[in-house]
Order: C-alpha cells, then structure tokens, then sequence
C-alpha cells in the first residue's frame, strides 16, 4: 500500500491507525483506532526538543538515534511488526507527518516490513475533522430527541440506525448523576468520534440524524456551539412516559444497571461501595440547587435504599428518592427547556410509539 492522504477513507473504513506519537500528545487528542506505540517518549521527546531548539535539527536526530538504540529500538520494532502483523491494513502517522513517522516506517522497511503513513500525519487529519465537522453540523437534517429524565431517549438512540449517541461519544449520562467508571474522554476525543459519527452518517445517504436533547456540557465534555444552535432549532420528537414508568427506566440506568460496570472497573468486591458513593457525591454536587430540606431528606431516603440494598438486595426503596428528585427537581428543569427550544414538535409519544413513528419516517 502507498502512503495517502485520504483522510475520508481511513475514517469511514475504521481503518487501523498506528500513532507514534509520545504518549503525552496521544493523551491529548487521538482517533477511535489507534494504537500509540511511540517512537518516542515523553521524556526522549522533551530531550530531543531541546536538543533541536539549541543545535538544530540535525544535532536533534543524532541524540534520538542515541536515545533510541539498542534493546529499547528492538523492542520498539518488534511492538510495531505485531501491530502491524495484527493489522496489515493500517496506517502510521506521527503529528505532522514527518521526521519521526517517516523514521518509523524506514526502520521497518530495514526489518522487512512495510506500513504506509498518512501524509500531513494527526495535524491534517485533526484539521479535515473540524472542517467536515462545521460543515456536517451546519447542512445535515437533523431531528432532536426530547422527554424527560428517565423517559429512556438513550434506550431508544441506541436502536436508531440514523442516530448519534452524544453521551456515549462522551463516556456519560449527561446529567449530575451521569459520572461513569473510567471517566471521560478528552474534549479532542469527543470531538473526533462526533465528527467521524456525523462523516459516516453523511456517506450513507439524506436521512436525519437524530441526536439527544442535550445542553452545553455533557459532564466535562463541551457540546459543540454549532450542535447546540441546531439542537436548539431543529425539529424535534417527544417521549412521554408516565412517571412511574421513568422511575423504574432510572432505577435501571443509574442503580442496577451501572453495577456490572463497576464490577469490571473496580472489581466485584467493591463495585457497589463505589456506585454509592458516587450516587451520594452525585446528590451533593445539587445540594445548593435542591436547598438545604430537600436534600437532606433526599440524602436520607438515598442512604435507607442504599443499606437496604446493601444488606438484601432489595432496590424498590430507591424508587422514593428517585420518585422525588423526577418530579421536584428533573421534571421543572425539562419543562423550562422546552421553552427555550425554537423547533416545531413533529411528534409525541410514548417510548414505543416514538420508536415507531422513527423507524418509518419518510
């Protein structure tokens, strides 16, 4: 394969990508399929930079050969021939195409194996991104996904076809109890998956997308001003459950469901002293906008279901506190959204129904 500039078809085909960049910049910002094996690390990197600043680029060379030689430079070889052995079809790239990709690749050739690069490396492909992503934000269809909390839109954008999954990019819930195991991407990252999203949804042809009501943060992760002025424009469909119905979709998205989660990342033993913790921290960061009454009681409801829980299994006593924070709290909160939103309501429905009315529309 030759080394390519097409920045659209390394993105619509999810085609590996091999980042030899120092782990600090793939920290910052990288692509949904690359692997960072770097050429260099943030150290080398950082003596290799002052050496260039000082003596120049040549000097600068001289001392990452140095650097890199050796056990360490065979190491670095046989980590990317198995990449590569992996994934035959992918690509290198380093930050801007050149010194350190372009020594990436010459060392491989020596070792029998060629990896094409991608030409102008993370900097022209970050930079095609944002401009596909201005563009696509601007021109595509677009139909915003509206209920209240626990009406269970994200249930329904996961079955979607034509749908962007913004809390999913973003590793959240998208509300003060939307925290998660691993916690978030980067603001780069999340910005790369919405936009290779809205690239792919483009390719395959003129229906709407349909994105989450959401506002400008999800968690840390900023939305876009550009989505947000379509969110707040565009046509919308609405979810309406009964409340009791939204208490039992939130008892299993923020109670029950995350335990499995948590299991993975903590492990079994502490998974549940995690959740509550992080479902007492997520009331608290809201005591002010609760007042101080409200939270109190809703605090001590939370801590009666969470040791009933703890000590049998039961969970039905969440339901109290997750009854109240809905309808005090959640539900005004939604409502005085609503008005502030400029898109005519094309539909509204239960869950079902909404699924329905998505899945046939013309």
């Amino acid at each position: 394969m030759d080394d390519t500039r097409d920045y659209a078809g390394l993105f619509l085909g999810d085609i590996p990508l091999l980042d030899v960049r120092a782990p600090v910049e793939f920290a910052k910002g990288a692509f949904p399929t690359a692997s960072n094996l770097p050429l260099l690390d943030d150290d080398e990197r950082h003596r290799v930079g002052i050496r260039y600043k000082q003596q120049g680029q040549q000097a600068a060379i001289d001392l990452g050969n140095e650097l890199v030689s050796g056990r360490k430079k065979s190491a670095r070889l046989d980590a990317w021939r198995a990449w590569h052995r992996a994934h035959p079809d992918g690509y290198l790239y380093c930050f801007r195409g050149g010194l350190r990709s372009r020594t990436t690749q010459a060392w491989l050739d020596q070792a029998g194996v060629h990896v094409p690069l991608v030409v102008g490396g993370y900097k022209a492909m970050r930079r095609f991104l944002l401009d596909r992503l201005k563009h696509n934000l601007r021109h595509l269809p677009m139909v915003v996904l509206s209920g209240r909390t626990g009406c269970g839109k994200t249930r329904l954008i996961e079955r979607l076809t034509d749908a962007i999954d913004l809390e999913g990019m973003a590793h959240h819930r998208g509300s003060a109890f939307g925290r998660r195991p691993a916690g978030q991407p980067s603001q780069i990252d999340f910005e790369n998956r919405l936009a290779i999203a809205l690239l792919k949804h483009q390719h395959r042809g003129p229906a709407p997308v349909v994105v989450e009501d959401e506002g400008k943060l999800i968690g840390r992760c900023y939305v876009p001003d550009d989505l947000q002025a379509r969110i707040r424009q565009s046509p919308r469909v609405v979810i309406d459950e009964p409340l009791e119905a939204r208490v039992r979709v939130t008892l299993e998205d923020y109670v029950t469901g995350p335990l499995d989660e948590y299991s993975r990342h903590y492990g079994e033993a502490q998974a549940f002293e995690r959740l509550a913790e992080a479902l007492l921290a997520a009331l608290d960061r809201i005591r002010k906008r609760l007042g101080g009454a409200r939270h109190q009681y809703l605090r001590g409801e939370l801590e009666a279901a969470l040791d009933q829980q703890r000590h049998g299994g039961d969970v039905e006593r969440h339901r109290v506190w997750i009854r109240e924070l809905l309808s005090g709290y959640y539900d005004p909160m939604y409502d005085y959204m609503l008005q502030r939103r400029d898109g005519p309501i094309l539909y509204q429905g239960s869950r079902a129904q909404v699924m329905e009315y998505l899945s046939h529309r013309g």
